[in-house]
C-alpha cells in the first residue's frame, strides 16, 4: 500500500477504520458489538503504542466500574499468532479488566500489518487526548521517521494545525531530565516550550517547579537566560532567515532534527536521532545510488 494511500485512508478519521468504537457514551449511541470475547491472558499489549504512563488512580476507579457495569466498549485488537492477540486500541480498558479480575474481555478484530497498528495506536490516543505532551510528541516523530509523514500531513490527519504538531516536535530537543518533568506533568508543554533555546534547560527547569512559577514568568526567566548567554548562545539566535529555512526543510524531509552551523572555512550539518530504527533509515537514505 503507497504512503499516499494510507494518509488518504486515515484522513477519512478513525472511525472509517476500527469501526467507531470509540463513541463517548453520553451521545447516546449504542455501544459497538464485539466480534468475540477473548481469554484476557491471550492479549498482549502493543510495544509501540505511544502511551506509556497509566495513573494508578484512574485504573483503579475504571476497575471498579468494571466490576460493576462489564467493559461498554471492546478492545481492539490483532491477531500475531495462534491464540494470541495484540492490542491496537484500548490498553487502559484491558489493564482495568485484569485489575478487575475479569477472564475474558470483549474485542475487535482487525487484522492489519505493523505500520497500520502502529498509525491507529498514535492517532487513536491522540485524537482521545489521551498521551502527555512528550508521548504525543514521540508519536508524531515515530509516523514522520518511519512513514514519511510531514508535519502537514499530520496536521490533516489528527485535526491539528502544523504550528501544533511542530511545537510537539521541539519537545523532543529537551534535555531528558527536562522530558521527565514534562511526562511526570511536574512541566507543561508551555513551560517546557519556553525551556528549549536556553543554555542551561534542566536546571531552569528545576527551578521554575521548586517556584511553582506561571508559564508567563517562565517565558521572562528563560529570555533573561538567553540574553545573559555565551557569545555562541546569542550567534545561534543571529542566523539568517535562509539558514533557518534551510533546517526547517531538511528536518521536514527528514523527519530529524537538523542544525547547520556556518564558519568562516566552512560549516557542519548536525542531524540528531533517537532511536537506532531512525539512524538505519537515515543510512539507507544516504546509501542510494542512481539506477
Amino acid at each position: 500500500m503507497s504512503d499516499d494511500n494510507s494518509k488518504r485512508r486515515l484522513g477519512r478519521g478513525l472511525a472509517a477504520l476500527i469501526g467507531d468504537i470509540e463513541r463517548p457514551a453520553e451521545t447516546g449511541a449504542p455501544p459497538v458489538s464485539a466480534d468475540r470475547r477473548i481469554p484476557i491472558e491471550f492479549i498482549s499489549r502493543n510495544p509501540r503504542n505511544p502511551r506509556r504512563h497509566f495513573e494508578e488512580a484512574d485504573l483503579r476507579d475504571l476497575a471498579a466500574s468494571v466490576r460493576q457495569h462489564g467493559i461498554v466498549q471492546p478492545v481492539v485488537v490483532r491477531t500475531i499468532g495462534e491464540q494470541r492477540y495484540e492490542i491496537i486500541a484500548g490498553e487502559r480498558r484491558w489493564r482495568a479488566a485484569q485489575l478487575a479480575g475479569l477472564a475474558e474481555v470483549p474485542a475487535l478484530i482487525r487484522d492489519v500489518d505493523d505500520r497500520t497498528a502502529l498509525e491507529i495506536a498514535i492517532v487513536e490516543n491522540v485524537q482521545r487526548a489521551d498521551l502527555n505532551p512528550l508521548e504525543e510528541a514521540n508519536g508524531y516523530e515515530l509516523l514522520m521517521a518511519e512513514h514519511g509523514y510531514t508535519q502537514n500531513d499530520l496536521g490533516d490527519i489528527i485535526g491539528k494545525s502544523r504550528s501544533h504538531v511542530a511545537n510537539s516536535l521541539r519537545l523532543l530537543k529537551l534535555p531528558e531530565g527536562v522530558q521527565t518533568m514534562l511526562a511526570e506533568g511536574a512541566l507543561s508543554a508551555g513551560h517546557a516550550r519556553a525551556l528549549i533555546s536556553t543554555p542551561d534547560p534542566e536546571s531552569l527547569a528545576r527551578t521554575v517547579v521548586e517556584r511553582g512559577m506561571s508559564v508567563r514568568d517562565t517565558e521572562r526567566l528563560a529570555q533573561k537566560a538567553i540574553e545573559g548567554g555565551s557569545g555562541a548562545t546569542r550567534q545561534a539566535r543571529q542566523k539568517d532567515a535562509d539558514t533557518l529555512a534551510l533546517e526547517k526543510t531538511l528536518s521536514d524531509r527528514l523527519g530529524l532534527g537538523v542544525v547547520i552551523d556556518h564558519k568562516a572555512n566552512g560549516g557542519q550539518i548536525r542531524i540528531s536521532y533517537k532511536t537506532l530504527d531512525q539512524l538505519d533509515d537515515l543510512c539507507r537514505r544516504l546509501d542510494r545510488t542512481p539506477n
